[in-house]
């Protein structure tokens, strides 16, 4: 009877046991990595600003981890934004001009010209000269050639870089007293550090940590500005309807409805604020060498219908298809939005700052879904006139770039999303040049440049876009130390280059990928300095600031020649 007892219990220990190792093996199986990396300075992002920060905290002797959501490195600089928006050069310096020297050294390479001879190409007279020879600097390029110079500073400065490792948005961050002392992703991999810096075009670790921003258009009551918020009959640029196009499936019957991408709300009235974001879309690199030419893909929901307003434009006499078809160096070009109804895709990206990354996925499919359509459509529907199509026969995407996604570029525009409000706002008076700042660490010069915000229906039955503002400052200005660091009170270890302090409008000039570049060095120097005195980063003295940026090659102040 003893003997039973035992087998028995014997017996049931080993079914115990069983059952807890399968189950620890299954919990093992479906539990995420917990590895834990720690460094000086922690950068969330891999946009060009998360390059240079790296790059400068690295030269001064501190160590830097890059945990990048993205496998490419460079944001829109290497997705196809090779048209480069530079303004005035002169206020161009650090490692953002080192940049574009390191794209000049590999177009003095023959190799570099595969599909184009080297003296076919260069400064045409128009637009952003191609190449400055006297300062060795090259300011278009192709992506794939970006993409390199940014893995080539990686390389040399021995940067550690984690890709595809997503922030957790819902406990990842873990703050004391404020600061951020790690954060987690997705994986499970946490990372710690002194100073964080969120380099993302999103502001996801800004938002996360609790610092104040904005998403949306001010009222131009709330800065004391022209032009921001709705703007509805403002037109800068040649981005709207220049003649009365009915809005209706069926023209003048509003019971048809309203044709795609047509809003049915009104604008709202003028210099009023919303939460409305100006268009995203992709930077398309194209060919037209045959060899390097792939033709425009069908979209599985492709819908010529999502068009019809489009036609109804070529109708009444529109031709200004290629007129942002901007030529890059191998019979390329970085094709951008022009005209009424073209790449930039109106209305549809509302929710994206604050949306989830399933959501934000679903936006982004949308808007490869319109921009992959429309060139379709460009290329094959009878509706469009035949000197177009026959025109956009000789396009197609670019074989040699973005190989590894469909020849698509990566990275979706994401020309604004969230804005800190931080220790000090650049709003328009800064940025017209009107007022001089104390604390410069960079210095921008383009245009307030706000691509449409809303497509809508007027009072008198037409439609019409909104939002769409050019207005150039009177010269070059300063951007202030306090529009990368968050209000004192707000998170004392985290630095925001990317998704800067600033108003819309405002934010329309600063968001030049050349000043991302120069915000993501200055960023690194105040951490540089908020590390080595043990004090906040809103305690940084610009005293202390300006001899490392000066070092740092920035250029910090304009001298307007004679």
């Amino acid at each position: 009877m003893k003997m039973k007892q035992i087998s028995y219990l014997l017996f049931a220990c080993l079914l115990y046991f069983s059952a807890c190792t399968s189950q620890n093996q299954e919990e093992a199986k479906q539990a995420p990595n917990t590895e834990s990396y720690s460094a000086d300075i922690i950068i969330y992002g891999g946009t060009s600003a998360a390059v240079t920060a790296a790059v400068e905290a690295t030269k001064a002797g501190k160590s830097a981890i890059i945990v990048s959501p993205d496998k490419h490195l460079g944001g829109l600089s290497s997705g196809g934004l090779g048209y480069t928006d530079t303004g005035n050069k002169e206020v161009i310096g650090g490692l953002a001009r080192e940049f574009y020297h390191r794209v000049y050294n590999y177009y003095q390479d023959d190799k570099t010209w595969k599909w184009q001879k080297k003296e076919e190409y260069g400064n045409k007279g128009q637009g952003t000269p191609a190449m400055d020879g006297d300062a060795r600097t090259m300011w278009i390029f192709e992506p794939h050639i970006a993409e390199q110079v940014f893995e080539d500073f990686i390389k040399e400065y021995n940067i550690t870089v984690y890709r595809d490792e997503w922030l957790n948005r819902e406990n990842g961050v873990v703050l004391k007293d404020g600061k951020i002392q790690s954060f987690t992703t997705l994986s499970g991999k946490t990372f710690e550090g002194k100073i964080f810096m969120d380099a993302t075009y999103e502001g996801d670790l800004m938002a996360e940590a609790g610092v104040s921003y904005h998403v949306g258009r001010e009222a131009n009551s709330v800065y004391g500005e022209n032009f921001n918020g709705v703007q509805a009959g403002v037109f800068h640029h040649r981005h709207y309807f220049l003649e009365d196009i009915d809005p209706y499936k069926t023209p003048g019957d509003p019971s048809s409805g309203l044709l795609p991408k047509i809003s049915d709300q009104p604008p709202g009235e003028n210099g009023e604020g919303d939460d409305k974001i100006q268009a995203y879309c992709f930077r398309m690199c194209l060919s037209r060498h045959p060899e390097n030419r792939v033709p425009f893909p069908k979209p599985d929901n492709y819908d010529p219908a999502n068009y019809e307003l489009l036609a109804r434009v070529f109708a009444s006499g529109w031709r200004e298809t290629f007129h942002k078809y901007d030529p890059i160096p191998n019979w390329k070009t970085d094709t951008n939005n022009h005209g009424p109804f073209s790449t930039d895709n109106i209305g549809m990206n509302y929710g994206y700052p604050e949306a989830s990354y399933e959501e934000r996925k679903a936006i982004i499919k949308e808007h490869e879904d319109y921009q992959k359509g429309l060139m379709y459509y460009l290329s094959h529907n009878e509706k469009v006139p035949e000197e177009v199509r026959k025109e956009m026969a000789q396009w197609g995407l670019a074989k040699d770039e973005f190989t590894d996604n469909g020849n698509w570029p990566h990275q979706i525009y994401v020309r604004e999303a969230r804005r800190m409000i931080g220790d000090f706002v650049m709003t328009e008076k800064e940025v017209m040049g009107d007022i001089p700042l104390d604390r410069s660490i960079g210095m921008g010069s383009y245009a307030m440049d706000s691509h449409n915000t809303q497509r809508f229906v007027t009072k008198d039955g037409f439609v019409q876009n909104e939002g769409d503002i050019g207005v150039h400052p009177h010269q070059p200005y300063q951007i202030d130390y306090g529009s990368i660091v968050p209000k004192k009170g707000e998170c004392p270890n985290l630095l925001v280059p990317v998704c800067v302090s600033s108003s819309h409008i405002a934010f329309g000039s600063i968001r030049m990928e050349p000043v991302f570049m120069i915000l993501g060095q200055s960023a690194a120097s105040a951490a540089i300095l908020a590390i080595d005195k043990n004090i906040s980063v809103q305690e940084v003295a610009y005293t202390d600031l300006r001899p490392l940026l000066e070092k740092g090659l920035q250029r910090l102040e304009y001298k307007k020649e004679n």
